[in-house]
């Protein structure tokens, strides 16, 4: 998960281009995590709010899980981390949380939603879990819309831990 901004088609075609910027995104993520500590992962932003950059990757695990495995592919499967009873689990339950799992899940699922974008067109679609028919093309822009949401987060958290700016991490 090591991609250069440069490295984005500026001329390719949709799908390439699509693809290209989900992987700088999750590249990103990756980056903004990269060289810290189990407690530094741990660290939260500010008061109500329990963001840390360890809940942001279980979170984006269920995310990925959710729109390609549940949405796009059908699988009836249960999310890593939230449940019904607990919503924020990906981010309440990191204070305990075995970073290494959670890592290894995050990888576990992009790697899963790559191989199941592999097999489609854009036009295909799947049922997001209100019922409403959503494409894949739809989704991969939804994709790139939250890791660059979060990656937001990530800047600020990793600022607050180490001081490291957008261009150090």
């Amino acid at each position: 998960m090591d991609v250069d901004y440069e490295d984005i088609p500026r001329n390719g075609d949709e799908r390439s281009t699509l693809l290209a910027f989900l992987e700088w995104q999750r590249s990103t993520l990756a980056r903004k995590c990269a060289g810290l500590e189990p407690d530094q992962l741990r660290i939260r932003s500010v008061e109500p709010s329990t963001m840390s950059l360890l809940g942001l990757v279980r979170h984006m695990a269920d995310v990925e899980r959710g729109w390609f495995r549940r949405t796009l592919a059908g699988e009836d499967i249960e999310y890593r981390y939230s449940t019904p009873e607990d919503p924020d689990g990906e981010f309440d339950n990191a204070d305990t949380a075995d970073v290494d799992e959670a890592f290894a899940a995050w990888h576990e699922e992009c790697a899963g939603a790559d191989d199941i974008i592999s097999r489609r067109a854009l036009d295909a679609t799947g049922h997001n879990r209100s019922g409403t028919e959503v494409s894949m093309r739809w989704i991969l822009n939804h994709m790139i819309e939250e890791y660059s949401r979060h990656n937001g987060h990530a800047d600020l958290l990793r600022e607050r831990i180490d001081g490291a700016s957008d261009r150090d991490a």
